[in-house]
Order: structure tokens, then sequence, then C-alpha cells
């Protein structure tokens, strides 16, 4: 269901200066920002704690190393 919300043109300007491409929607812009704010799942959150471990450990390949190793 569709409803109609009123805010002022101060907070419209705000929200166009977001979007992302000039078709986006209001509405999308909104769900972005909401997105944004939400809390990282507990997966998440330990996927980027062993991406951490790894890095500390030197698991890791440099951008330049990758696109020599695939010939770019």
């Amino acid at each position: 269901m569709a409803t109609t919300i009123q805010i002022t043109e101060d907070l419209q300007k705000e929200l166009s200066k977001r979007k992302l491409v000039d078709k986006e929607t209001y509405e999308e812009v909104i769900w972005n920002l909401i997105e944004d704010n939400m809390e990282l799942s507990e997966e998440t959150k330990r996927d980027i704690e062993e991406a951490r471990k790894q890095i500390k450990q030197g698991n890791f390949v440099t951008l330049d190393e990758a696109k020599k190793r695939l010939g770019l």
C-alpha cells in the first residue's frame, strides 16, 4: 500500500543530493539510508574478522599482483 508523506523542501533537496542516479526514487534513497544504518549480521561480522586475521598473516595479494596473475 503506497502512502504520501510530507517533507520540507530542505529534506527534499538533501534526498535529491543522495540519489545515485537521476531516475532513483526517494523511496530507494530512503531504503539505502536505512540499510546503511542497519547492524551487520553475525555471519558478516565473523567473515570480516576472518579476513582481518588472514591479512595480518599475510594471506592476501595486492591489486597489482592480481592483475599480473590474470594477465591484465
